[in-house]
């Protein structure tokens, strides 16, 4: 991950809109009760995932790795009246607590939460999506692209978190996971289907926009 001096990320967040109280409950539970609570999206990049859902306007979003909740919150906020939210996390054991998140934010009829393996439910979901967050497992991130992006709408984005894994993609020695995001930067880079983008926010947030099937 990426760090800006601390100095500096205060200003921005003090200037960015204040923390929703519910998410800041969820920010402070899952740093006291959850493994490796590094993996909340927190407030800034909850932030910006809740500003690209307002502006895309979705009818139907697919988030791959829900964690504890707070990015499916933050992108629920932009669905249109009506909309869904499928979440898809394959740590059974954090399903109570997700459960729980999804209660206390009143969206038991908009948040669909799926357990298991990603690759195995993706086929199985009848929706098109007009946006796709891809937050799971780092060496299935191609498997992931290839399996939404026939039931990303056209027009419809993916928005692909870690894609910097820390610097790592540039280094010469690489993990599996450090490999799987090299393997899907590459294949999205080379494909002429989309526009793409990386924002070199936190880990790195790729942009992608399908223009063609």
């Amino acid at each position: 991950m990426f760090t800006i001096d601390k100095k500096l990320t205060d200003y921005i967040t003090s200037i960015t809109s204040p923390e929703d109280p519910l998410l800041a409950e969820l920010n402070r539970e899952t740093h006291s009760k959850v493994l490796y609570p590094r993996m909340i999206s927190g407030h800034l990049q909850g932030k910006l995932l809740e500003f690209l859902s307002r502006m895309i306007q979705p009818a139907a979003i697919l988030e791959i790795g829900t964690y504890t909740g707070y990015s499916a919150l933050c992108l629920a906020k932009g669905l249109k009246p009506g909309g869904k939210l499928h979440t898809i996390e394959i740590n059974d054991e954090l399903q109570p607590f997700i459960e729980t998140t999804v209660r206390k934010a009143g969206l038991q009829e908009t948040i669909i939460l799926h357990t298991g393996d990603a690759r195995k439910i993706i086929p199985s979901l009848k929706e098109k999506f007009d946006l796709v967050f891809v937050d799971g497992d780092k060496e299935q991130y191609l498997e992931y692209y290839k399996a939404v992006f026939g039931k990303t709408l056209t027009g419809g984005y993916i928005l692909a978190d870690n894609v910097l894994w820390s610097g790592k993609v540039l280094a010469p020695s690489k993990d599996k996971e450090t490999n799987g995001i090299i393997e899907f930067n590459e294949f999205v880079k080379n494909d002429d289907r989309v526009d793409k983008m990386i924002i070199p926010f936190r880990d790195g947030l790729m942009l992608i926009r399908k223009i063609k099937e």
